[in-house]
């Protein structure tokens, strides 16, 4: 198994996951509960800070995950040779060489806003399935709707008219999550990505420009800076260019005078340092019909700020505040067991028991959020809600049950999804969406979860006052 390269290949899949999920796993079939059924339920029990609400993303590769969760035999042997499962029942090497995954899924779908406490997707499988699909559907969940929310954020501030590209693949924190990246960010509303390799991928077209190093280098060969730009332009007509190596506003003011003159066309220029605002004023009455970008660890709280402060940008290249920063820290237990509720009562990390459904209500005939309910997946809808919650795995066989994306081309879903997220986000009123101290949205608490949260916590007192005595 020993590969210094740790690239990722599908077939790793199954060994992607902490030590914990085996060893539970392994302690499960000697306890002869493996078979067992489990529902798991993925939250967030805190939205990141002056985050007003969370874009459900990554769905697709989860579902995409469990279809492949299968174990070689190398890999079992691998895991032999480790020595840590010498006392583990011979059962569990046999579980682990006929594995895949054979349980339901429900899901809220890809670009739907939550908030804390309501579930982003539930697995109801045998019990040993269910725990050891745990660590990667918390990476792919965890990180694309981070991602997502942050895309989603940005182009509400910048507006619709806006051209936003996904420039992070340099500071994403591996290979693997900017290729991940990438997709949250398109799939929530950005319109293209640096990364040509995702952007092939999701049949999308890579979008760019140039580095300052093209142009200091045919500067130092050639002798200017205009030449370095002729030169780009030789072989890519007309593309954006970026303007800051030197001096933004001289090079803005030659290139001014070349356009007037018919001697070159030019889509968009590019600005990476300075005072934008500044800038892009003077940039603007220079070049008045030509696209101005900025970049440079911009986020929408700077885009924001940017444009209450008069700057005349038309699009933002946004990169390592896009895929880092405060994670969306999702989490993963264990709702019912057997038919039996079950709950965690920890200080500071209680859990809602049993099966969930969210229930969105809406007013208006422009479909404005009034509220959510949080309850029990078996209760019915209320007059004028809507359920969130989707089947989309069944028996381990994806369904497809959100009818307009499966009446879509394949290369069109991303669009569909960032529709969703745009519908999803224009629905809450102006205190949930601002990017500074947002209203905090908590669901109402249905009587029968209510009532189920308090039997739950009943007899898990009852069985420890019992134990102790």
């Amino acid at each position: 198994m020993q590969d210094e390269t740790l690239n990722l290949h599908r077939e790793d899949y199954s060994l992607l996951t902490d030590l914990y999920q085996l060893t539970m796993a392994a302690c499960y079939v000697g306890e002869g509960l493996d078979q067992r059924q489990a529902s798991f339920e993925m939250f967030v029990r805190h939205l990141p800070q002056n985050f007003g609400y969370l874009i459900a993303m990554g769905l697709a590769q989860v579902l995409e995950y469990l279809e492949q969760l299968r174990f070689t035999p190398a890999q079992i042997a691998a895991l032999q040779a480790t020595g840590i499962f010498d006392n583990a029942p011979a059962e569990f090497w046999s579980l682990l060489a006929t594995a895949q995954f054979t349980g339901d899924v429900w899901a809220v779908p890809e670009g739907t806003a939550v908030f804390a406490n309501e579930p982003l997707l539930r697995v109801e499988a045998p019990l040993w399935q269910a725990q050891i699909v745990e660590t990667y559907l918390l990476n792919v969940l965890n990180y694309q709707s981070l991602i997502a929310t942050r895309a989603a954020r940005l182009r509400d501030v910048a507006g619709p008219e806006a051209t936003l590209l996904e420039f992070g693949t340099r500071r994403a924190f591996s290979p693997q999550a900017s290729l991940l990246a990438a997709r949250a960010a398109l799939a929530a509303g950005l319109n293209a990505t640096s990364n040509v390799l995702a952007a092939l991928k999701l049949g999308r077209q890579p979008s760019g420009t140039m580095a300052h190093s093209l142009v200091m280098a045919l500067t130092a060969i050639q002798g200017s800076e205009d030449q370095a730009f002729t030169a780009f332009h030789r072989y890519f007509p007309g593309a954006p260019l970026l303007i800051d190596t030197y001096d933004s506003v001289a090079a803005a003011s030659r290139l001014a005078e070349r356009v007037k003159a018919g001697e070159v066309e030019l889509s968009g220029v590019r600005l990476d340092s300075g005072n934008l605002v500044e800038l892009s004023q003077r940039v603007r009455s220079l070049l008045p019909n030509v696209s101005i970008f900025a970049s440079g660890d911009l986020d929408e709280y700077e885009i924001l700020r940017l444009k209450k402060a008069g700057a005349k940008i038309d699009g933002y290249g946004l990169g390592t505040k896009l895929v880092t920063g405060s994670p969306a820290n999702g989490v993963y237990k264990l709702v019912e067991i057997d038919g039996i509720p079950v709950m965690k009562e920890s200080s500071g990390k209680v859990t809602y028991p049993g099966r969930k459904q969210i229930f969105r209500r809406f007013t208006g005939a422009a479909q404005e959020f009034e509220g959510d309910r949080l309850a029990l997946a078996t209760e019915p809808a209320a007059d004028g809600e809507q359920p969130l919650m989707q089947q989309v795995m069944k028996q381990g066989q994806r369904v497809r049950t959100d009818k307009e994306l499966a009446a879509i081309a394949p290369e069109d879903e991303l669009l569909h999804i960032a529709q969703r997220t745009l519908t999803s986000v224009n629905s809450f009123p102006a205190p949930i969406r601002q990017v500074e101290h947002p209203l905090s949205v908590t669901p109402e608490i249905s009587p029968a979860l209510q009532d189920m949260t308090q039997r739950t916590q009943e007899r898990i007192r009852k069985s420890y006052t019992e134990q102790n005595s």
